[in-house]
Parts: structure tokens; sequence; C-alpha cells
């Protein structure tokens, strides 16, 4: 199993990014969000990965984030949901999004995922609702109401008010600081760092 890979970005494109590992060059299939946030060509990126093994062939899968890599195994353990429709759900929806929609059963906001139907979106609700932990969605609000309830204290709080003064909104600057993993363990200047890659 591959767990991640650490290289030079080499290649995006529409479904798909090259990572250079050592002269090796790593086709990946990676969602909209992750390819969004990915620096410029020639860059170091690190992504993790899930390795696909099937009669049609091999494809490796990739992540920007752990959180995003583990939703992956999560939505991939459903019936019928296979690496193709979870990578779809990802590819609209924010990690804490997904888990705040699955958590509040509104299969509706999920189905709008493509290749996504009701009574799919039914079958994620039912069956990770008990895998998530509420807490891990605490003080996240839906997208279309970020703008007020998320509560970000010290270094967190910290960062956000450095985008702001860069020009950046609050509720991007918000949502940028909380999709840093760790984000509530790391210092203002390494949570803008990796705040400001979700921004560009």
């Amino acid at each position: 199993m591959i767990g991640y890979l650490r290289g030079e970005l080499a290649e995006n494109r529409p479904g798909q990014i090259v990572i250079d590992v050592n002269g090796v060059g790593y086709e990946v299939i990676v969602s909209d969000k992750t390819r969004e946030n990915l620096p410029a060509i020639g860059n170091p990126v690190k992504i993790y990965t899930f390795l696909s093994v099937r009669e049609d062939g091999v494809s490796l899968y990739g992540f920007e984030r752990k959180d995003e890599q583990d939703m992956f195994y999560k939505l991939i353990s459903v019936s019928g949901v296979g690496p193709k429709g979870a990578l779809s759900i990802l590819s609209v929806f924010d990690v804490p999004d997904l888990k705040y929609a699955i958590l509040n059963a509104d299969g509706t906001k999920i189905s709008k995922a493509p290749t996504i139907g009701k009574k799919t979106a039914e079958r994620i609700i039912i069956d990770l609702k008990d895998k998530i932990d509420k807490s891990e969605i605490l003080g996240i609000v839906p997208e279309e109401t970020a703008d007020t309830n998320v509560k970000l204290t010290g270094e967190a709080k910290d960062a956000v008010d450095a985008l702001i003064s860069l020009g950046y909104d609050r509720k991007a600057s918000e949502k940028a600081v909380i999709a840093v993993e760790d984000h509530d363990k790391l210092e203002s200047g390494d949570i803008l760092k990796k705040a400001l890659q979700y921004l560009f």
C-alpha cells in the first residue's frame, strides 16, 4: 500500500495530476478541490493516496489532506459507493461540510454530487452517521451559513486576522484556517502559510 507520495508537481490537469518522485512520474486521480489547492507546477507536494486494484486496471487516488483521505475510506466502505463516486462527492464538498450533512441526515444535499442518487445518499447517512464524531465538526456549519458561527481562538484566530489584513474576507479566512490539518496545535505563522495554499 502506498500511504502518500512526496515529490514535485509535474502536471495538473482536470481529474488527474502527475507527481515526479525521484524521476518517476506517478499519475494520481484527484478531486477538484485537491487540484484547486495545489501549488504551481514545479513546486513540492505531498499527496496522501489510495491504491485501487480492479480487474480492469490499477488506479492511484490522491488527497491533499489526511482528513480527505480518511473520509474517502469511509465513503468507499458504503455499499454502492466506489472510488470514483467517493471522489465525486469530495469534489463537491469540503470534509467538514460533508460530515455536517451526514450528521444532519441531509440526503438532498449529498445527492447533489455527480453520480450520487438519493438512495445512495441515504445509505451513506445510515452507514456513516455513527462513524463520525460530532466533536469533529464542533463550531462548523454548512458553507452557506459559515460566516457567524465559526469560533476560533488563540493562534488560529491570529491567523484569521492576518488573512483579513491581507485582504481576504472573514468567511473565506475562517474556512481556510479550519481546513488546515491540526490548526489548533500549530503556531499562527504556520497556520497562515498553509491557509494561504487553500486560498490561491
